[in-house]
């Protein structure tokens, strides 16, 4: 996966929480300090007040949305708004990926197209590694943010990642419902 170079060198670099407390809800460890393998890309405050939530761009004059944001609108060249794309979808798509990981994250891994619910875009992304056996195309996801894998020099990092919705029932998305 390649990301645009803007997103790479974003200075506003974010710290985020995993959950309340702090703690790793797998093992336990604290993950204040544990920086985003992107920065810009997702949000996290605390559990209790609002989930976590993709960061993507709005074109004002086009009335586009984009994920990831990109420094100028590609229709219209005019600036983009950073704002939040959603974090609920539905699984477009997706592959278990059974070679060596790169970058520390599990094996196997899984990847796939998620339709996005409330922005109707379809990104690419990692889904919950614990939950392969389980993933459905027409699944309902949820954004999770949580330590996977390293940044290449052995550092951990943070990404977000899709895991199963609770009370999961296959559903179409406004995306489908368009076409």
């Amino acid at each position: 996966m390649t990301w645009p170079k803007e997103c790479i060198t974003n200075k506003r670099l974010h710290t985020v929480r995993v959950s309340c407390t702090g703690r790793d809800p797998m093992n336990g460890e604290s993950t204040h300090d544990i920086p985003p393998v992107v920065p810009g890309v997702f949000t996290l405050p605390p559990y209790d007040q609002k989930p976590p939530q993709l960061l993507g761009g709005f074109c004002p004059a086009c009335h586009r949305y984009y994920f990831p944001r990109p420094k100028y609108c590609p229709c219209c060249l005019g600036s983009v708004e950073e704002i939040s794309i959603g974090s609920e979808g539905t699984i477009y798509s997706f592959t278990v990926v059974r070679t060596k990981p790169p970058l520390g994250l599990p094996q196997p891994y899984s990847v796939g197209y998620v339709d996005m619910a409330e922005s109707c875009l379809r990104v690419f992304c990692l889904l919950d590694p614990a939950a392969i056996k389980q993933l459905r195309v027409g699944s309902p996801v949820r954004l999770a943010v949580g330590p996977l894998g390293h940044d290449g020099r052995g550092e951990p990092r943070l990404r977000p990642y899709f895991t199963l919705s609770k009370g999961r029932k296959e559903r179409r998305s406004k995306w489908h419902q368009r076409q």
